[in-house]
């Protein structure tokens, strides 16, 4: 009996042993790598923000990989093609269609179910969208931009408003005062350079434009709502209340503090810029303000602009990544990541930090964030928009064509490029 109790003891022990082993053995084997890819600076802010996310997932690494701008779209292109994309990265939400299209992004719809951070009741409604492709999503809002007036108020309270104009009307007839006081020829109202292609698309889309049409295989950019909104800038140019050459101003900070012009479209990444130049006793003589409509009735829209976080479909690591995403949606690490690098937050609930509340150039952009607009969702849209819009924008300007030879050129342009979205969705 007792050599049968040391047996069962010895045996017993073996078990426990047996049963403990592998998870001794495993300790390492569980720990989940993923790989982050950025771009430019938020490549490198994301690294001092993954602290914390280490400390809430501490069997989880993260090795992170800055990628350039420049060179973003063709390495991920590549990495895409040798089957080597990292398990989240960042992309610009115009390059989201052409990676869906190569079916290299993860459909984000039951992780965004079961998401107790990610919602879409949690972000500008226009910007969500951009994610967004035949009714399935394929990236969250990591940070936001869009193009609002930057003015001159002192300016503009001398020729009249003491406001930003509010209709195209109003844009017009205070850019005609602001020339006649001025009394200069060689300054002006506004700056609406024609390398710049985002004000003539806005303000079409602003007018209903479409731009493309049928499925968007074709140019639309011939159509009425387009051509009056077209025309509309282009008088700009051609009545001298614009500069027509983009050489006429190679610094446009000192050129907007010198009275060159008066009015901009841009972004948040010029508020800090504006900031240095406008100081001193021109501190007070600037703002921002969202965009003006085509009348009363319609507010001006805007382009949602940004960046959001994907996950590679081929990811073995998918939920782990997604935890990923979610801890860069948290309102707080919003704030955070806006610290680094100025980037506005996609998750509204951020905007209710002091630290926007109390920027009065940043609050134009939260107000313009309810009525921005996606570009066309196709792969080909960025091609369109650089080598075309502005090609024809300087012609018309110029005048060495007018606005229908210069928008039924446009078209056929556009056809061409969409030559081959045409054949492949035909078969």
């Amino acid at each position: 009996m007792k050599k049968q109790l040391i047996n069962h003891y010895i045996f017993s022990l073996l078990a426990i042993f047996l049963v403990y082993l592998p998870s001794c053995k495993n300790s390492d084997s569980e720990v989940v790598e993923i790989s982050f890819w950025g771009m430019g600076a938020e490549g490198e802010a994301v690294q001092k923000l993954l602290p914390a996310f280490l400390d809430d997932h501490p069997t989880v690494k993260v090795k992170t990989q800055m990628i350039p701008w420049t060179a973003g779209q063709e390495k991920l292109i590549t990495a895409y093609a040798s089957d080597n994309l990292p398990d989240v990265f960042q992309l610009g939400n115009t390059w989201i269609p052409q990676f869906v299209n190569l079916n290299a992004l993860e459909m984000l719809d039951s992780l965004i179910f079961y998401s107790s951070q990610v919602n879409k009741i949690n972000y500008f409604e226009g910007i969500w969208e951009t994610n967004v492709i035949e009714n399935s999503v394929y990236g969250i809002p990591w940070y936001i931009d869009t193009r609002v007036l930057f003015y001159r108020s002192d300016i503009l309270s001398k020729a009249g408003l003491d406001r930003a104009p509010k209709t195209w009307d109003e844009l017009y007839q205070i850019s005609k005062k602001i020339k006649k006081n001025l009394n200069n020829p060689e300054k002006y109202a506004i700056y609406l350079p024609t390398n710049e292609w985002a004000p003539f698309v806005i303000f079409g889309l602003q007018n209903g434009a479409g731009l493309l049409r049928k499925g968007n295989t074709l140019g639309d950019f011939r159509a009425k709502e387009f051509e009056e909104a077209f025309d509309f800038l282009i008088r700009f140019h051609k009545e001298e209340l614009a500069p027509i050459g983009i050489s006429q101003v190679t610094n446009v900070y000192q050129a907007f503090a010198e009275e060159y012009f008066s009015m901009y479209i841009s972004g948040p990444w010029n508020i800090n810029e504006f900031k240095k130049w406008m100081s001193g006793e021109l501190s007070d003589c600037w703002m921002t303000a969202p965009l003006p409509g085509p009348d009363a009735d319609r507010p001006g829209l805007s382009l949602a602009g940004g960046s959001s976080l994907v996950i590679s479909k081929n990811s073995a690591n998918k939920k782990t990544a997604w935890s990923l995403i979610e801890f860069l949606s948290r309102p707080e690490i919003q704030i955070k990541f806006f610290q680094l690098l100025n980037n506005l937050p996609a998750v509204k609930q951020a905007w209710e930090d002091s630290l926007l509340q109390h920027d009065p150039y940043i609050q134009a952009f939260f107000t313009q964030f309810h009525h921005v607009i996606s570009t066309p969702k196709v792969p080909e849209w960025e091609q369109i928009a650089f080598s075309k819009v502005q090609q024809y924008a300087e012609e018309a300007a110029r005048g060495n064509l007018s606005i229908p030879e210069a928008l039924t050129a446009l078209d056929q342009d556009i056809d061409r490029i969409l030559e081959k979205r045409r054949w492949m969705l035909s078969r």
